[in-house]
């Protein structure tokens, strides 16, 4: 059976290369193998992330590489450019494999038996859009799996620029003072409330009403407008403003608050591996398959090898609550603390890096601003250090983008949790849909996402096995800690933020 050759074939290939510091490597390419084998869905956690030096993604290419049939792996670009460029190349040189592995956009041919890497729009656009470049059947396997679900929204979403309002009334003359009359209504509304954080709004049941004034399937709308109407129409759908302040115009986006539905259709269409980091907390990932829309399928769950991928780390529980007004000085004590003993115990050397993760975008600005008050240049916010010794102050988005394009942190600051901030339209507009419904928006949505996001931020650290301090109290005091706990194990916690705890 593949399987058999599929773990003889890797387990010689990570001895030759001595690239075997995952531990789970050939239990994952045996699950992928049987799952091509019998055409069956499975969902894999692998417990780290493309940020990390565990190349996981050698347990789903080798079984790829020896099936005999054609396959698709979707992922990102960057993880694309990396399959590509090293782990295939490296693959196919030790079997001595001529199994042609692109990339594109369509499937090459009817007689194509190899692998085919394409991006997660072009397949979004075959299985949702219904452009059919892709044949049904063909086995696939979504990698980047943590990211599926905002890829999937962000397809999903109409957007209507302010061009959009001018090619309308362009092409409908005799309905264009009634349009033009809404989008100065609209206007006055959005841009009378408070200037937000994230530069957007939820509109609310009043605006979207003066949309509806408008909806029409007349033979003069244009096609974004046909599908803004279409997609307003769903009771999932919400609306929300995109406010350019600085030229008095908006753009408008209607959004799904949950992508099941859709997903559920395109994943009867193949045989699907789904390889995600950490997708829940649990081995079923239940929370996480009911959002995507996923039926019965196996799941594996793999943990972090508890000898090299552990962390040092502290959290204090003498801190105020970030919701307090003594929050904010309490922190940058407690960060200057830290940065005076990590840049004088242990080894230091220029390529030390401190990252601060700070998801209120007021209070990060107030810390980046301090901090270079008294470290200068070394203190860069929202942006990739440019001096040896760097401290980063970022946003939790930036650093999951790109933390891999870094040194791994030396120490990795927790300010607070990153629970997605209600001030977000995005955001919003999904915890209405969840309260709408009276479901438990916190359970359901923030917690998941806070414990996925904590796990992908420390995968860098886990590489240096650094440290991670977790200056948010919320984690010890409140009923949820536990979970919190769990998502940064396996850790070694320590009590004091002295000498000792950067010493390696």
């Amino acid at each position: 059976m593949i399987e058999a050759e599929v773990h003889s074939s890797l387990r010689g290939f990570l001895r030759t290369s001595g690239d075997d510091r995952w531990p789970h490597h050939l239990t994952m390419a045996r699950l992928v193998a049987r799952a091509l084998r019998l055409g069956r869905d499975a969902l894999i956690q692998t417990g780290v992330f493309p940020a990390s030096e565990e190349r996981y993604a050698l347990s789903y290419l080798m079984p790829v590489l020896l099936w005999s049939g054609g396959a698709i792996a979707v992922a990102s670009d960057s993880v694309r450019k990396r399959l590509l460029s090293v782990e295939i190349p490296q693959l196919q040189a030790w079997l001595g494999s001529e199994k042609p592995a692109i990339e594109g956009d369509r499937w090459p041919g009817e007689g194509f038996n190899g692998l085919l890497l394409t991006s997660p729009q072009a397949w979004l656009d075959d299985r949702l859009g219904g452009v059919e470049r892709f044949p049904l059947d063909i086995p696939t396997i979504v990698d980047e799996a943590d990211d599926w679900e905002r890829w999937a929204r962000e397809y999903l979403t109409v957007c209507v620029r302010p061009r959009d309002w001018t090619a309308w009334m362009a092409a409908d003359v005799g309905f264009a003072n009634t349009i033009r009359a809404v989008r100065v209504q609209l206007t006055k509304s959005i841009f009378d409330r408070p200037e937000n954080p994230y530069g957007g709004s939820l509109l609310d049941a009043d605006e979207r009403g003066w949309l509806r004034e408008i909806a029409t399937d007349g033979e003069n709308v244009p096609p974004v407008w046909r599908r803004f109407w279409q997609q307003l129409r769903s009771k999932q759908c919400f609306v929300w403003a995109a406010i350019d302040r600085t030229n008095g115009t908006f753009s408008l986006y209607c959004s799904p608050a949950e992508v099941a539905d859709a997903l559920s259709l395109a994943w009867k269409q193949q045989p699907t591996a789904i390889v995600g980091g950490a997708l829940g907390v649990d081995r079923d990932a239940l929370a996480y398959r009911q959002r995507l829309g996923l039926g019965d399928l196996t799941c594996v769950k793999f943990t972090p090898d508890r000898q090299y991928s552990f962390v040092h780390l502290y959290a204090p529980d003498g801190l105020p609550f970030p919701n307090t007004p003594q929050f904010r000085d309490a922190l940058l004590e407690e960060l200057h603390t830290l940065i005076r003993i990590s840049s004088t115990s242990g080894d230091v050397s220029d390529d030390d890096l401190i990252a601060i993760l700070i998801g209120d975008v007021p209070l990060r600005s107030i810390v980046g601003a301090t901090l270079a008050a008294e470290f200068g240049s070394r203190v860069r916010v929202d942006a990739p250090p440019n001096q040896p010794r760097g401290i980063l102050v970022v946003g939790w988005e930036f650093w999951r983008d790109r933390q891999g394009e870094f040194p791994p942190p030396k120490l990795l600051v927790i300010a607070t949790l990153p629970f997605p901030s209600l001030e977000d339209p995005l955001v919003a507009g999904r915890v209405a849909y969840y309260k709408q419904l009276r479901k438990d928006w916190f359970r359901l949505y923030l917690l998941p996402t806070a414990l996925s996001e904590l796990q992908r931020s420390i995968a860098s650290v886990r590489n240096g096995r650094g440290v991670v301090a977790l200056l948010d109290v919320r984690a010890i005091y409140r009923s949820y800690g536990e979970q919190i706990f769990s998502a940064l194990s396996p850790y070694a916690r320590v009590s004091s933020p002295e000498a000792g705890l950067f010493e390696t």
